[in-house]
């Protein structure tokens, strides 16, 4: 196994760990600017606020996203099994 090997599997790591992450941080992201903008117009500076619908807009996004991101970490998992010859040369 060369070192290019190592490097491009932990590449394809990295880029399949971002993409699996997005959906709930987007999702996180803007319920939170939403609230805020909501805290601010209303002047209603509650820190709890901003938690509960963070936790359900996650909540949501993971099971909307949970198969896509299941099969995308089949498919690497497969790969990877697939590639074990061409690491032991």
């Amino acid at each position: 196994m060369t070192a290019q090997i190592v490097v491009d599997i932990m590449q394809e790591s990295f880029r399949i760990a971002l993409i699996l992450a997005l959906p709930p941080l987007l999702a996180a992201l803007v319920v939170g600017v939403l609230v805020s903008v909501f805290q601010s117009v209303t002047s209603i500076q509650e820190q709890t606020l901003i938690f509960v619908p963070k936790m359900l807009a996650v909540m949501v996004a993971l099971m909307l996203f949970f198969s896509w991101m299941l099969a995308m970490v089949i498919q690497f998992t497969v790969t990877m099994f697939q590639r074990i010859p061409d690491f032991v040369k």
